[in-house]
């Protein structure tokens, strides 16, 4: 890969395990690293249970870390064999889909997120970038959280600067669009005509959703909202959670996945409990744009959160005034969507392109962010 090709498209595979820790996403995306100029496939390698929870053993070992380099305890380990993992399915995501590692310049990885402390420049994500550009022969931009909070910034969201891109690929340049990532925290950003991103952290995703069904039935989620389409919202738990200082907090503003409990669902009963955890995501999604003072024309839902019928159902209601529609009726992907923003940010880190803003994460100035591993030849073992 040249790097006297600047401004030209590139090719680039994005990596992405996220807070649900259910597997592996990769996207390919070609772009000049403004515009998109085409989304190719994509794939999910899910992970099997032992390894997810050895990723949730991961988070508990995280939380005594201070330093965003340290690897106590099974972490090291840890780092390694996931890793390890991502360089195999970018290998069987060639096989798959008919790439050679020539067709691809670059790699945007951005490993499994263990611990994210905005308050103390803290964000720590397992993943060792040169070992994986080793591994696969291709070039790695990893670390892309780090540089922004060396400028004063939270960390997150980076998901936003894809997102505009996504909103000219829609030929919405014209009008105010939200999208929605609904993972285990739920993020929003307001796309708005000739100006940057507004993006933050508005509240729990799935986390709490997806623990309440482990905890009262010991099933890893509630498939589709069936669970909580059949309860009803218990109004005092919902305003107990909406007390939370963090919700009147103006952005930008993040959260770590922990950072929400279970505590206020004590004798709550299973269908009812999901019902209210599903309308606190809602609630939490639409006052965001309360607290941001803006309107938008529609709302875009991504994640794992678009197939929670009870909180898209909500969001409708409520949005009276706006259209709400999923990632896919839109002809997008909303599994795929992070996915492919990395490999996005991965072409613009190369191009030296800013990833956050003063308006997305809180940084003093627009800021590239992402560190750059060229392929050195590494034993796998």
């Amino acid at each position: 890969m040249s790097e006297t090709r600047i401004g030209c498209v590139r090719t680039a595979l994005g990596l992405m395990s996220g807070t649900s820790m259910d597997g592996i996403d990769i996207a390919l995306v070609r772009s000049d690293g403004r515009s998109v100029t085409e989304r190719g496939p994509s794939h999910l390698f899910p992970y099997e249970a032992s390894f997810r929870r050895r990723l949730a053993s991961g988070l508990v070992e995280a939380e005594a870390l201070t330093d965003r380099d340290d690897r106590p305890g099974d972490l090291a380990d840890l780092e390694r064999e996931l890793t390890d993992r991502h360089a195999s399915s970018v290998d069987s995501f060639c096989q798959r889909f008919g790439l050679t590692i020539e067709e691809i310049d670059l790699i945007g990885f951005h490993g499994q997120t263990v611990l994210h402390r905005p308050e103390r420049a803290l964000t720590v994500q397992l993943g060792d970038g040169k070992r994986l550009a080793g591994l696969t022969g291709i070039a790695t931009i990893a670390d892309m959280r780090a540089s922004d909070m060396v400028h004063g910034g939270q960390g997150a969201p980076l998901v936003p600067a894809y997102h505009s891109a996504l909103a000219s690929l829609l030929g919405a340049d014209d009008e105010t669009i939200a999208f929605v990532n609904i993972g285990g925290i739920a993020n929003v950003t307001f796309v708005r005509p000739g100006e940057p991103p507004l993006a933050f952290d508005c509240g729990p995703g799935n986390a709490l959703i997806d623990q309440w069904m482990q905890e009262q039935a010991g099933i890893d989620f509630d498939q589709n909202g069936t669970i909580a389409s059949e309860g009803r919202v218990i109004d005092g738990v919902l305003n107990a959670y909406l007390s939370d200082p963090f919700f009147e907090k103006n952005g930008p503003k993040s959260l770590d996945r922990n950072d929400f409990t279970l505590g206020h669902m004590a004798g709550v009963e299973l269908h009812d409990g999901a019902a209210t955890l599903a309308r606190l995501t809602a609630t939490a999604i639409l006052e965001a744009a309360h607290l941001a003072k803006v309107r938008p024309k529609r709302w875009i839902i991504a994640g794992g959160g678009a197939r929670n019928a009870a909180i898209v159902h909500d969001l409708r209601k409520a949005a009276s005034q706006s259209t709400v529609e999923t990632a896919e009726q839109c002809g997008l992907s909303g599994d795929m969507m992070e996915a492919e923003a990395w490999a996005y940010l991965a072409i613009r880190s190369f191009e030296g392109l800013p990833l956050t803003w003063p308006t997305t994460t809180g940084v003093e100035a627009p800021v590239t962010g992402g560190v750059l591993h060229r392929p050195e030849k590494i034993s796998p073992g």
